[in-house]
């Protein structure tokens, strides 16, 4: 399954940002590195035509929950602008605020 079409699927600029940093704030955590990595790599893929990460990709990097939330937000895309606007409600509610450690040990040492 190609992902390079879900750019065009946000109601507007906002909504998509809106979905970007419920990634980056409530998936991407940096205690899995290789799992935040490729979740970012999906964080780009929403406003890329071409390909920065495959769903084969995103299956065996990223956790079963975090795949799951993923999937969802992939067929709200391709559903209705309604059903993005669901799932970002949804993932907050289920997802916390992932603090950002390496910023944090980075103004420490500074």
């Amino acid at each position: 399954m190609t992902l390079t079409d879900l750019r065009s699927g946000f109601r507007d600029d906002d909504q998509r940002r809106r979905v970007q940093a419920v990634i980056h704030d409530r998936l991407a955590d940096d205690r899995e590195p290789q799992e935040c990595r490729y979740l970012m790599r999906f964080w780009w893929q929403l406003v890329m035509s071409y390909t920065e990460v495959s769903m084969d990709d995103l299956i065996l990097h990223v956790g079963r929950s975090k795949l799951d939330v993923i999937e969802d937000l992939i067929e709200a895309i391709r559903s209705s602008h309604g059903a993005i606007d669901a799932w970002i409600v949804a993932t907050r509610q289920a997802f916390p605020v992932i603090e950002d450690r390496g910023w944090t040990a980075s103004e420490s040492n500074g």
